[in-house]
């Protein structure tokens, strides 16, 4: 079996608002196989600028774009055809959007293998110590305590017992993000969980002050308080909170993992499948159980990312609940065939070959970016 073509496909809404919201746009990997498999990946990253990793021409050895490369390799060959793109790209990669495509390179190459073999994907990674997870909803704040204290109230009654509320505005004051908690906890009542991302806004002396103001609001994890380089910054967090501290969704590939992991010091470890891949996916979650953290996946895209977050937190040990973005645009729900949806607040592992889902080419021809304009199709 040959790789005979390859695909970047990027969508995006017609309007992409100013907020923190990873499902206005995507880019979708399509590799297609001489045997007519055809295996999906998706890219959390900037579409356009993923998109070129993937389409530029060669420069030299050490610098190449990685469409002309797959063409004619064994799809099969996963890891073979990770190291090629990785020394391919030496010069201009290593980190963040390389190995963000790397990474929807490699889901799609897995779902061709899972289709190939007629396994789900966790199958081929070694089996699932998980067929369901507990999912909370993950959305943003509200302007204030009571908009947020609303959209609580409105997941829990969906049947959701874990609400996470993220970003924008927190970090203003210290005023608003107290009400910002305190209204979370609210809406979320007292039998169910409350989580928060603060989107990286504090330094590390104000993180640990809000650590230990937070603590009252029985806050189930403390998410990204700090610059995602602050490494000895989260040291200091971790050390000194009593709240979980979770951090690593814009993490890319096994070395910058290593670096949070020994020096940040944190409690969890989220990892995102569409800046990662399955490949890697597996590497850091082993190195993150190995040091005693316990590992969740990030997720904030679309259906495709999904499934591959379904799979590869199956196959660890320490997951132990699930990210599930309560976003409502057509992206999100709608660019999959199957819905995966969380159902009383629980949403199940897919069972079929590969990822499990299936592409709505409508839903891609509506919202793929034109090359000659710029702009998707509505």
């Amino acid at each position: 079996m040959k790789i005979t073509k390859v695909e970047a496909i990027e969508l995006r809404l017609p309007k992409v608002e100013e907020i923190t919201a990873a499902s206005q746009d995507t880019l979708i990997i399509k590799i297609h196989t001489d045997a007519g498999i055809v295996g999906i990946g998706e890219v959390d990253s900037s579409p356009r600028v993923a998109k070129a990793v993937l389409e530029a021409p060669f420069s030299h050895n050490v610098a190449s774009g990685f469409s002309r490369l797959l063409i004619g390799m064994n799809p099969l060959d996963i890891e073979v055809i990770y190291e090629k793109l990785y020394q391919a790209s030496f010069y201009y990669g290593r980190r963040a959007v390389v190995i963000h495509t790397l990474g929807g390179i490699d889901m799609a190459l897995w779902d061709i293998a899972g289709k190939y073999y007629k396994q789900p994907i966790y199958q081929l990674l070694g089996g699932a110590f998980h067929r369901d997870f507990r999912a909370y909803a993950s959305t943003l704040f509200g302007a204030d305590g009571k908009t947020t204290r609303d959209i609580g109230k409105r997941w829990v009654d969906a049947g959701f017992t874990a609400v996470k509320f993220g970003w924008e505005p927190m970090g203003e004051s210290e005023k608003l993000d107290l009400e910002l908690v305190a209204g979370g906890r609210r809406g979320v009542g007292d039998k169910n969980d409350l989580l928060i991302d603060a989107g990286c806004c504090w330094d590390t002396k104000t993180a640990i002050r809000r650590s230990r103001q937070f603590e009252e609001f029985n806050v189930f994890w403390l998410e990204e308080p700090l610059a995602q380089d602050n490494l000895e910054g989260y040291k200091h967090l971790s050390e000194a909170s009593n709240i979980p501290i979770a951090a690593g969704e814009g993490e890319a590939g096994r070395y910058a993992w290593r670096d949070l992991i020994e020096r940040g010091k944190i409690d969890i470890a989220q990892v995102d499948l569409a800046r990662n891949g399955f490949s890697e996916a597996r590497r850091i979650a082993n190195m993150a159980e190995d040091h005693g953290l316990r590992v969740v996946n990030h997720c904030y895209k679309t259906n495709i990312s999904v499934a591959a977050c379904l799979h590869w937190l199956a196959t660890c040990k320490t997951g132990f609940i699930f990210e599930y973005s309560v976003d409502e645009g057509p992206l999100r729900l709608y660019l999959t065939q199957q819905p995966l949806k969380a159902v009383d607040g629980v949403i199940r592992v897919p069972n079929e070959p590969g990822l499990g889902v299936d592409l709505n080419e409508e839903i891609v021809s509506r919202y793929c970016v034109s090359v000659s304009s710029g702009k998707p199709a509505v």
